[in-house]
């Protein structure tokens, strides 16, 4: 039997990697299919996605909506329609390569060998694995996680990671409705809710290396939903069962 398996990519403004992201995702051997949710991108990049897909009839999938609404809710449109399609595995990955599309198959194996139902492509799991990142960045990102960790008391050392494979039935225990946060503490948001709906966990080492063509969408007003929207996981998670 083959398992279904769909990798949710976000996009804005991404023209410069879409074109190689997705060779290299769907050129891997494995029966991958790619949904890619663009928030009507400026530079066309939904143009070039379009011109790919007779290319790759049946297994390149793209859904437009109509401005930047946010990383959370692309990831939401995608689950919802992964689901809807029933496919058995959906992953988060970002599409500048700071993700590497050869562990893909690692995060699924997590899952269908090892029984992960959360699989997380972690940087911190085995030392610091972080690539051409400014050594500020990566004190933030890693302290991130850290702070993460002790307000929650979740086990995963690498709370903020973004390249993920989810097991359909952990999607499907979560009440999107629900979700808080759209940007940077969605991730966290995330692995939080599964975390304490009793589902299984498991880190997989990757090395992240920074975009090296468009721009990161990172922000102060990012940084500070993660901050203090940990603080109020926490509180909220005590009046939940």
């Amino acid at each position: 039997m083959i398992n279904k398996s769909l990798i949710i990519i976000p996009t804005f403004n991404e023209r410069d990697n879409i074109n190689a992201v997705i060779e290299a995702v769907l050129n891997i051997n494995h029966e991958f299919h790619l949904l890619i949710v663009d928030d009507n991108s400026p530079d066309g990049t939904a143009d070039i996605i379009r011109g790919l897909q007779n290319r790759h009839s049946g297994k390149l999938h793209l859904e437009s909506r109509k401005g930047k609404l946010g990383l959370g809710t692309a990831y939401i449109h995608g689950f919802k329609w992964a689901l809807q399609k029933d496919y058995d595995f959906i992953f988060e990955m970002d599409a500048d390569f700071s993700h590497d599309p050869n562990d893909l198959p690692r995060l699924l194996d997590a899952c269908v060998t090892y029984k992960a139902d959360l699989a997380i492509g972690s940087r911190y799991s085995n030392g610091v694995n972080v690539v051409n990142w400014p050594m500020s960045r990566v004190l933030l990102s890693y302290c991130a996680s850290k702070y993460v960790r002790f307000i929650t008391g979740i086990p995963v050392h690498d709370t903020t990671a973004g390249f993920k494979c989810y097991k359909r039935s952990v999607l499907e225990a979560i009440d999107f409705e629900k979700i808080r946060f759209t940007g940077y503490a969605f991730q966290i948001e995330m692995k939080f809710r599964a975390w304490k709906k009793g589902f299984n966990l498991a880190e997989v080492p990757v090395i992240f290396t920074d975009r090296k063509l468009g721009q990161s969408k990172m922000s102060n007003g990012i940084i500070r939903e993660a901050i203090f929207g940990v603080i109020l996981l926490k509180i909220t998670s005590f009046f939940k069962r």
